[in-house]
């Protein structure tokens, strides 16, 4: 009997036997129906179902085929495989900066998110990004550990004239650096005295920098140093679901910001 590695590397070796037992789990096909599918020659397709036969992953009824129960499971345990791997390589580039000890969803979900990192021209494109998305939201949800200059600009500007809802937890320590700059200050004072805004500080402190802009969830990523690395923005509902009851959480053990803590 061949080992599951050489089971694997049968299928992978064979784009057109990973599409044609896909196309045999999800119902019945006539080779007719199976060529015109993948492309494949009359001659290819036949070892195909030969092989498949001989492995009872497929069984012949009249002149359609279609896959037995193990055959099914064959190709969702290699589609989920691929699919693992897809989104591997997707994240190859940002692992080191994700908050995977935070992260209380299955990684997969990010398959479809969309990654922005620096470059040459554009050194601020994950903060751009966020920004874009703020300069539209009409609801802003946040737990950080930061709250920089241009966000808290975006943020007050939209709540302080109507057209956005902010409520947001900060570490003591994101709190803090505002209240030392007098010009910040000042936006974090008016943000604060709209009604629409909400905003509470944690003493323990934020560990990841989350948004939830309307329905999507924006993560930013920074290195040990603090240097934004990239951004991961989805509106996947596990991931929405994820930052939501998180953001609960910390809401939770946060306490109410009070405007006169700015009092000097």
């Amino acid at each position: 009997m061949e080992s599951a590695l050489e089971e694997i590397e049968f299928l992978a070796l064979s784009s057109n036997r990973v599409e044609v037992l896909r196309l045999l789990a999800e119902g019945r096909h006539t080779r007719t129906e199976l060529a015109a599918e993948t492309g494949a020659s009359q001659a290819t397709l036949g070892r195909i179902l030969g092989d498949f036969e001989d492995r009872s992953w497929i069984r012949h009824d009249g002149s359609e085929y279609v896959a037995t129960a193990t055959g099914r499971l064959v190709a969702e345990g290699f589609t989920d495989l691929t699919e693992i791997l897809e989104t591997e390589a997707e994240l190859r580039d940002i692992v080191d900066y994700l908050p995977t000890h935070a992260m209380e969803f299955d990684l997969r979900r990010l398959s479809d998110a969309t990654i922005t990192v620096p470059s040459a021209t554009r050194p601020n494109a994950p903060l751009g990004r966020l920004l874009d998305f703020l300069r539209d939201g009409d609801e802003v949800r946040t737990f950080s550990h930061t709250f920089n200059e241009q966000t808290l600009r975006v943020v007050r500007e939209r709540v302080t004239a109507g057209e956005q809802r902010f409520r947001g937890v900060f570490g003591r320590s994101a709190i803090d650096a505002l209240a030392d700059d007098s010009s910040l200050r000042a936006q974090l004072e008016a943000l604060l005295a709209a009604d629409d805004a909400e905003i509470r500080v944690r003493e323990e402190g934020v560990p990841i920098a989350i948004m939830i802009v309307d329905d999507l969830v924006y993560l930013l990523l920074r290195d040990e140093s603090g240097i934004l690395q990239a951004s991961v923005d989805t509106e996947d509902d596990a991931v929405r679901s994820w930052a939501e009851d998180s953001l609960d959480h910390y809401w939770r053990t946060a306490t109410p910001l009070d405007s006169d803590a700015f009092s000097e």
